[in-house]
């Protein structure tokens, strides 16, 4: 099995990089690259076992496996304007060690010498020092810089205040952390539960409050967070939005949840998620018309049936929502996808699915894909992926390019009308 341990200069998201409001390690987090090998293909050649099979993850029970409390700091990322900031909370990474290797000491009591090899093995795998480890770990605890520049994109061309008031669908694929998803998900939350919106109006989690004279826009948004890893999607992704749910309520003086919020967050850099704290957080999304999807294994047919399987389409409003413009939104995002040749062409073949079947419900679709222009030593290319998804008749347009450092940049992908 292929391993990958990326020392690129300005790879990761350092914490040096940007302020923090409690301190952040400096190896966390984000994204699932997909395979290097035909071993873990995402569109798997018939018949190989060697991949991890789609599943899709009830929201109850992995609410149900989390802790009783999580440790996090916050990152802050200045937007293309220059002046308005976002803070999206993630989960330490000390953290998340802690909890694995309890789970592994209790896992081992009573385990055969091999079993504790195994789970041995698996600790390393999580834990250890490479970025990738190709069809086992996708590199979903880790930062990278082009999730922070896809955040900035979307802040200037696809915040959910330019929706309309449409349904949206929102499918992050190598999620990890999610931090383009997180951002949305700020926003969207802000939108609902402010008094007023206006295109002026900043996007910082500490600038909008709550008022109970205007009801909140029900629009229906789905969030499909998607990483190879179901340990990444349960251990970093879900307590990500949990936190940015519970910071969002912590810094609106009129909101309902204050106080139960307030009480969770006592502790500085700590978040405690007792049983009603979580009943709420699943009441409070369903109030605002907000669902969120988990789904684990490799990018193939079967994941894409899967995840079209998942029910209630966002483009059709829950009982008692309004129903909202028939053509909705739909954002495909991807961070760091693209790093390996066959990771490219698979990630490239779910781009063309997914905007193929999002174009079926007539949805007004488009990918965003931020990537590092080259992937030294490793063989991915982000003019490849453009060219490749040119080829077959995608209208592909370059929206950001970073020069500092690794030449990095976004691409706004569409099928033409």
């Amino acid at each position: 099995m292929a391993s990958f341990s990326f020392g690129f200069s300005g790879d990761d998201i350092d914490a040096d990089a940007a302020p923090e409001r409690h301190p952040v390690s400096t190896h966390q987090h984000q994204h699932q690259h997909q395979p290097s090998t035909q071993q873990a293909s995402a569109f798997p050649i018939p018949g190989n076992p060697h991949h991890l099979p789609p599943q899709h993850h009830d929201l109850a029970s992995m609410l149900a496996g989390l802790p009783s409390k999580i440790a996090y700091s916050t990152l802050e990322i200045c937007l293309e304007d220059g002046h308005t900031t976002v803070m999206l909370p993630r989960r330490e990474l000390w953290d998340v060690r802690v909890q694995l290797m309890a789970e592994a000491a209790a896992e081992q009591e009573g385990s055969s010498p091999a079993e504790r090899k195994e789970g041995q093995d698996d600790e390393a795998i999580f834990l250890g020092a490479h970025d990738v480890k190709t069809g086992v770990y996708e590199g979903g605890f880790k930062s990278w810089e082009s999730s922070g520049d896809l955040v900035k994109v979307l802040g200037a061309e696809c915040h959910p205040r330019l929706w309309g008031g449409r349904s949206a669908r929102i499918i992050e694929l190598g999620c990890g952390t999610a931090l383009p998803s997180l951002a949305l998900f700020q926003w969207a939350m802000a939108l609902k539960t402010a008094p007023s919106t206006s295109p002026g109006t900043s996007t910082s989690m500490s600038t909008t409050t709550t008022s109970s004279s205007n009801p909140p826009q029900q629009q229906a948004i789905s969030f499909i967070l998607a990483d190879y890893n179901p340990t990444v999607l349960q251990l970093v992704t879900l307590p990500n939005f949990i936190l940015s749910w519970a910071l969002h309520h912590h810094q609106r003086p009129h909101s309902p949840l204050l106080s139960a919020v307030t009480e969770a967050l006592s502790l500085p850099g700590e978040l405690e998620l007792t049983p009603p704290l979580l009943d709420l957080f699943r009441q409070d999304l369903s109030q605002h018309a907000i669902r969120l999807s988990f789904l684990s294994g490799g990018w193939s047919t079967s994941f894409l049936d899967l995840m079209y399987s998942l029910p209630a389409h966002p483009h059709t409003p829950p009982p008692g929502i309004v129903q909202t413009p028939p053509r909705g939104t739909s954002l495909l995002l991807g961070a760091e996808t693209i790093y390996s040749p066959l990771a490219l062409q698979t990630f490239r073949d779910m781009v063309l699915s997914v905007l193929e079947r999002e174009a079926e419900a007539e949805a007004d679709a488009s990918a965003w894909v931020a990537a590092k222009k080259l992937y030294f030593g490793v063989g991915g290319s982000l003019d490849d992926f453009v060219a490749q998804l040119r080829s077959r008749g995608l209208t592909v347009e370059n929206v950001k390019e970073e020069t500092d450092g690794v030449r990095r940049a976004v691409v706004r992908c569409v099928r033409p009308r």
